[in-house]
């Protein structure tokens, strides 16, 4: 008897055909936003999911759902997912990290940008048609980003990415925060220098954040924080909705203490804070940092591998890729 597996957000029709050569496969090619109750009803009896940020996947969830031994979660992220519940009750936990690196990079300097040198503001401007003369000097100038110093909050492997584009490609100065300092070769190649956290704040004209959300980086940067940035500086979050304060920046933008930010996520999204979306000198995304076509398949290929090693087929049967608890693998207790 074929195993069968979830697909719980639409995507790629061939790539989920891969999976239905092997299971029983029930997707979701409309994208309905299930509740956690018809979450949990779809699940029963399958011993594999391939899930999205959308999808709280917890202890609750797990315990009604006793044949489920693979969660595959499609992001780097997965936050959405009590990876500590998944482990102690033998559920592996799969991410699809790599393989948007670049593009990420890229759509975070590219928000950045847009934020420095006031894209939206201007385009807004344009279509409503107010451009009637030839402008002002001053006519929507903004912030130059070459030469400029480019402040890094995480410097994981997207934020090293954003560091080599701002020192090799921008001519710009890179500082970053992380936890740890890293090594001086990697530090070399990112053209980048550690330094603390109020540094960080007080000397960087654009501010890019690439931290992990957890429970210790919630709010890591608010309105004492964002007091302390220089009045022409930019902020840029490409990492997750909680690790600003969203209504802590929409005063902090009101107010003039920065200059412009662009958000790509956001705290309760898909809702966003109205303040925000009140404000001028943002740029607003809907989560879209890795919406290319080439990396969203190479997302759902890596976590259709996941999913599939996970069951014991596929390249590397029992050795997922990517496993985010790979203690379930090797059978060792979970953590207390």
């Amino acid at each position: 008897m074929r195993a069968s597996v979830l697909v719980t957000r639409a995507s790629f029709p061939d790539i989920v055909a891969r999976l239905r050569v092997h299971f029983d496969v029930t997707d979701n090619p409309d994208d309905t936003l299930w509740t956690q109750p018809e979450l949990i009803a779809r699940l029963q009896g399958k011993s594999a999911a391939l899930t999205a940020g959308s999808d709280r996947i917890d202890a609750t969830l797990l315990d009604a759902c006793p044949q489920l031994k693979a969660v595959c979660n499609i992001g780097v992220g997965y936050n959405n997912v009590d990876v500590e519940a998944c482990t102690a009750r033998g559920v592996l936990v799969t991410n699809t990290p790599d393989v948007l690196t670049d593009t990420t990079a890229d759509f975070g300097f590219a928000l950045m940008m847009a934020a420095a040198r006031r894209v939206t503001e201007s385009e807004r401007f344009l279509r409503r048609g107010e451009w009637t003369k030839t402008g002002r000097y001053d006519m929507f100038v903004g912030s130059d980003v070459h030469g400029s110093t480019l402040g890094i909050l995480g410097m994981g492997r997207i934020g090293q990415a954003i560091a080599r584009r701002g020192a090799l490609g921008f001519g710009m100065r890179v500082i970053y925060h992380n936890r740890s300092q890293l090594s001086p070769d990697i530090e070399a190649s990112c053209g980048a220098r550690y330094v603390d956290k109020d540094t960080l704040l007080l000397e960087a004209d654009h501010l890019v954040i690439v931290v992990p959300y957890s429970a210790s980086s919630h709010h890591a940067i608010g309105l004492q924080e964002l007091r302390k940035m220089k009045s022409s500086a930019t902020l840029t979050n490409i990492a997750r909705g909680g690790v600003v304060d969203d209504a802590a920046l929409a005063e902090a933008l009101a107010e003039g203490s920065i200059a412009a930010a662009g958000l790509d996520v956001f705290e309760g999204e898909p809702a966003v804070n109205p303040a925000l979306l009140a404000l001028s000198n943002v740029v607003l995304t809907p989560h879209i940092g890795s919406a290319s076509v080439s990396t969203r398949r190479a997302m759902a290929s890596l976590c259709v591998d996941n999913l599939l090693a996970a069951l014991g087929l596929g390249a590397t049967p029992g050795k997922p890729p990517t496993p985010v608890n790979p203690r379930v693998l090797t059978g060792a207790p979970a953590a207390v």
